[in-house]
């Protein structure tokens, strides 16, 4: 008999979706938000798993605050690495899968076509060694999977796609990235495909979670603005160096999908067609196209 879902980070994006899709499933699942379970206090999180004996654990908490973590690598690392291997040891200790959700940062971005499951990670930020270290963690311990994912939207915290909608009705026009190339990623769609792999039996390893296909952030900024009944040249194509950061981002975020075909399974839609579904469920002004 399933002991249920325990899923950590339960109050942000990906986390919220998640637990709404599984209680709509009529699964058992604890959602723990941040201020139900400290991952970097090793106790609790041993407690709650023993007390809960999920047999599925999602880990969606993370230090998520890329530019900051320049400054302060050593308490993204307590987040993002360090309490991963001990949530993956917990997971362990009472035969819980685990499900880690990483990101597209923990490459360089110099390439020119998909990131496959098993390149060479060499990222460029601390935020991507810190999100490195955790899925070290979590294969080394052979306690699930990881879930690497990018340029997540969806319903339930603030994101790209709701920003450039507040934008489109403020400005004549929105100057964004044209040298940044990515996989706009929905998080309902996302959440779909977790609950689908960890229930799937595939193996265990690195699987990339992102909506198929690839496009630049004035890519999606002009779609954004077509699916609201926009004029799409409104958006006007810039560089990276106007908009300096801290932390230096990847210019190739496209990752891809092999390790979904070969374990049986579907890979994600095109982002176009999760972009126009997703803006059914968004608070976004304007007229659907």
């Amino acid at each position: 008999m399933s002991r249920g879902w325990l899923v950590t980070g339960a109050g942000g994006m990906l986390g919220t979706e998640l637990t709404g899709l599984l209680r709509a499933r009529n699964a058992q699942v604890h959602p723990m938000a941040r201020g139900d379970l400290d991952l970097r206090d090793e106790s609790a999180v041993r407690d709650v798993l023993r007390e809960h004996r999920p047999t599925i654990v999602v880990n969606c908490a993370a230090w998520t605050a890329v530019d900051d973590a320049e400054t302060r690598e050593h308490d993204a690392l307590a987040v993002n690495g360090t309490a991963v291997a001990a949530l993956a040891a917990a997971c362990t200790e009472v035969g819980a899968t685990m499900v880690q959700v990483s990101t597209d940062y923990v490459f360089d971005g110099t390439a020119s076509e998909p990131y496959a499951e098993g390149t060479p990670t060499a990222p460029v930020n601390a935020y991507g060694r810190t999100k490195l270290a955790g899925e070290r963690a979590v294969l080394d311990a052979g306690a699930g999977y990881v879930v690497r994912t990018a340029w997540l939207y969806g319903e339930h915290g603030p994101n790209f796609v709701t920003t450039m909608a507040k934008l489109a009705a403020e400005r004549d026009t929105v100057d964004v990235v044209s040298d940044q190339h990515g996989q706009p990623t929905w998080t309902a769609d996302l959440a779909e495909r977790i609950i689908t792999l960890a229930g799937s039996g595939a193996p265990r390893g690195v699987y990339h979670g992102t909506n198929s296909g690839r496009t630049s952030w004035y890519g999606l900024a002009r779609e954004i603005f077509t699916v609201l009944g926009l004029e799409p040249d409104r958006v006007r194509p810039t560089t990276s160096e106007r908009f300096p950061r801290p932390a230096r981002r990847p210019a190739w975020s496209v990752l891809g999908h092999d390790a979904w075909a070969a374990a049986g399974l579907s890979p994600m839609r095109d982002w176009r067609d999760a972009l126009h579904a997703a803006c059914d469920f968004l608070d976004l002004p304007g007229e659907r196209a």
